[in-house]
């Protein structure tokens, strides 16, 4: 188990690696420059663009200005921002709480309501319920952020006044070595959870409801009825957890899906958090502050789904065993 733990660390650290690279030489492939945006409109004289060059290091050769960033990045220092100057890591410590409390409320939902939805679709597939779940989470499958947001802010926030319109109402700041960071009330990322929610939970309900409807037709499941069972408790003590490996499955890669969907729905929004900070980013070619932004999103993906494998031998000992065996 240790052997497979050290060689899943391995490859962990070498996607990492590459995503970082590919990332700082595409960055650096766009067309235009940071000089034009630290020096701002008319990017100032030849003087002036030599001094911004030297500061910055912008002279030296791409592999260099990568070996030197790659070389700070592992001792904790991900460098300035070229346009506010300022502390990338202390830029992503301030916007990082809303994301991570926008994407748990996200899951929450999500899983909240998919495992019951397809615990009850399972028992009678066909019938009218399970119908009308199908339809939904088809609808909502094919329903994309930009477009169920705005609905939504229109419905609720515009229509009944229930949830606010965009922006996060501050429940307390998180403060330590870096720049406050937000944390918001769950009522001002409600609705832009759900958003974000919507497609996972879709996808989750539709996925454990086969997964289930397979499981019920099982020579163990048979023999938990003939025991005088009851269908709902063999659903939740026998069916459910062997139906739960393609799910945990599906929750790890979500990370990424979540990650992609918080770049659309926190501008929605108007919300402060790590979306917002990588398009404002980008914009501006402000390149240190982008690839910051890339090594927290990777490093946060491939950790997930790390857990998410060792995880499995919790659900299913055999797996234990194959790897302790291989």
């Amino acid at each position: 188990m240790l052997r497979y733990i050290g060689w899943r660390f391995v490859r962990m650290v070498s996607v990492v690696f590459a995503v970082t690279l590919f990332s700082f030489f595409l960055l650096n492939l766009l067309p235009g420059s940071p000089i034009n945006t630290i020096l701002g409109p008319g990017a100032g004289d030849a003087a002036a663009r030599r001094l911004v060059t030297l500061q910055y290091g912008l002279n030296h050769p791409i592999w260099d200005r990568y070996l030197i960033w790659l070389g700070h990045a592992l001792q904790g220092n991900l460098g300035e921002s070229y346009v506010s100057s300022q502390n990338v890591a202390s830029a992503i410590f301030e916007h990082l709480p809303l994301t991570i409390e926008l994407m748990i409320i996200a899951e929450v939902i999500s899983l909240g309501i998919a495992v019951p939805t397809a615990m009850f679709c399972s028992l009678k597939p066909g019938g009218w319920f399970d119908k009308m779940v199908s339809r939904s989470t088809l609808a909502l499958l094919a329903l994309p952020a930009f477009v169920l947001g705005p609905f939504m802010i229109f419905i609720f926030a515009v229509k009944f006044h229930i949830f606010p319109a965009s922006g996060e109402t501050t429940w307390f700041t998180l403060g330590g070595g870096y720049s406050p960071a937000i944390v918001a009330t769950p009522q001002s990322l409600l609705m832009p959870s759900l958003v974000l929610a919507a497609g996972q939970l879709a996808l989750f309900a539709r996925v454990l409801r086969g997964d289930l409807i397979t499981t019920l037709k099982s020579d163990f499941i048979l023999m938990a009825r003939s025991k005088g069972f009851s269908r709902w408790y063999i659903l939740r003590h026998h069916a459910l957890r062997p139906s739960s490996f393609t799910l945990v499955s599906l929750v790890g890669l979500s990370v990424g899906g979540l990650l992609a969907g918080a770049l659309i729905v926190e501008n929605i929004f108007a919300l402060p958090g790590i979306g917002t900070l990588f398009i404002a980013s980008i914009l501006k070619r402000d390149y240190l502050m982008v690839q910051g932004l890339v090594v927290l999103v990777a490093s946060g993906f491939v950790t997930v789904n790390f857990l998410t494998d060792a995880f499995y031998t919790v659900l299913d000992p055999r797996i234990r065993r194959a790897r302790l065996i291989g």
